[in-house]
């Protein structure tokens, strides 16, 4: 595992390609090009496989056509990136909080978790979610 702090900023900046086109232009083919051979995911509510990636960018590209994704912050360690994410849906909503971590295989994604967190209107504190 080749973990040097450039090929760390390289799997970041992949990370930020991946969600630049898949999420935020809904381009399949320039982020599965971001994809090793084998897609491991972990959210229940997306398909396993490159496939189950075509599927919900499909899905979101029919149902949230303004789905955007901002990334706020993303550290790289080993063959690991994690993004802290701020999600909107449909603009002028609040959105979600995100935590996506990504595992890597030479210089491509291969497998991906992510935590979830609606954004409420009101906080209990001043500090915000991100």
């Amino acid at each position: 595992m080749d973990t040097t702090s450039e090929q760390l900023e390289r799997n970041k900046q992949t990370v930020l390609a991946f969600y630049e086109a898949g999420l935020n232009n809904k381009d399949f083919a320039a982020a599965s090009a971001l994809i090793g051979d084998r897609y491991v995911q972990h959210n229940p509510r997306i398909a396993d496989g490159v496939e189950g990636f075509k599927g919900f960018v499909t899905q979101i590209a029919e149902e949230f056509p303004g789905l955007r994704a901002e990334v706020k912050r993303i550290v790289a360690e080993g063959d690991y990136v994690v993004a802290h994410v701020h999600g909107v849906r449909v603009p002028g909503q609040t959105g979600t909080a995100i935590v996506d971590i990504f595992r890597f295989d030479g210089d491509r994604i291969v497998e991906h978790w992510d935590v979830m967190q609606p954004i409420p209107e009101r906080s209990a504190n001043p500090n915000g979610m991100f």
